[in-house]
C-alpha cells in the first residue's frame, strides 16, 4: 500500500555521483577524467561558451542598427468589446480594469481603443489615453470618457 512513509523514487531514476580521484581501480583516479594539462584540466579552468578561439565574436561581427528610445511610453490596450462585462452606469478606472484582468498593471498607462461594439450604456471611464473613435463610441452609448494624461 502506498503511504507517505514508503514513497520513493522509481528504480533507475537516480544515479550515484561520480567519485573522482579515488585511486586507479575506480577508473576515475589520477587525472580524474580531465586528461593531461591544459586549460580544461586546471581548477577553475575552462572556456566560456561564447568564446570563439580568438576569432572576432559573433556579437561583434554583426552590425548594430537602430536605437532604443528610453522615453518610450508603452500603453496597456483595452478595447471597447472588453467593457461589455461591466454593469450599466459602472465607473471604470485602471484599478477596476486590473481587478477584472483587462490590464496587467494598475500603475502603468492604459489606452482605450475602439475595437468591437460597446453594448453597455452609461459607463464612466477614467483612463490615460483614448482614441477619438473609442471616445465617440462610449459617448454614443450614453457614457463619458475622462482622459487623465
Amino acid at each position: 500500500m502506498l503511504k507517505l512513509n514508503n514513497i520513493g523514487v522509481p528504480k533507475g531514476a537516480t544515479k550515484d555521483r561520480k567519485r573522482l580521484g579515488r585511486g586507479p581501480a575506480s577508473g576515475q583516479g589520477k587525472t580524474s577524467g580531465r586528461g593531461h594539462k591544459g586549460q580544461k584540466a586546471r581548477s577553475g579552468g575552462g572556456i566560456p561558451p561564447w568564446f570563439e578561439g580568438g576569432q572576432m565574436p559573433l556579437n561583434r561581427r554583426v552590425p548594430k542598427r537602430g536605437f532604443t528610445n528610453i522615453f518610450r511610453v508603452e500603453f496597456q490596450v483595452v478595447n471597447l468589446e472588453q467593457l461589455n462585462r461591466f454593469a450599466e452606469g459602472f465607473e471604470i478606472d485602471k484599478a477596476v480594469l486590473a481587478d477584472a484582468g483587462l490590464v496587467k498593471y494598475s500603475d502603468r498607462p492604459a489606452k482605450l481603443l475602439a475595437r468591437g461594439e460597446l453594448e453597455v450604456k452609461g459607463l464612466t471611464i477614467k483612463i490615460d489615453k483614448a482614441s477619438k473613435s473609442a471616445v465617440a463610441a462610449v459617448e454614443a452609448a450614453g457614457g463619458t470618457v475622462t482622459v487623465t494624461e
